[in-house]
């Protein structure tokens, strides 16, 4: 069971390589912003899974405070780009 969970953390990592490449190189602004919401749900899915491969559930709450900090990001970001400020 443990070689599953490894080489789907093989793939996410692989993907989250080029998900960071799409970050540097995309065309527009709106695609880097999705990007980084993207990778952000790939780190926090790395680490769930580091979380079940060392048998360590402390993780999951590291994930899901990650994702949460990565979401309002996100929406902090889209908001100064569309609007111009935070308020």
């Amino acid at each position: 069971m443990t070689f599953f969970f490894q080489a789907v953390l093989i793939a996410l990592i692989l993907l989250s390589l080029l998900v960071f490449i799409r970050v540097i190189i995309g065309p527009a602004i709106t695609d880097r912003i999705i990007s980084v919401n993207i990778l952000g749900t790939k780190v926090s899915m790395i680490i769930v899974l580091l979380s079940f491969i060392t048998g360590q559930g402390n993780y999951v709450s590291v994930a899901l405070i990650f994702a949460m900090i990565a979401f309002v990001a996100t929406l902090g970001i889209s908001k100064y780009i569309d609007h111009g400020n935070l308020t």
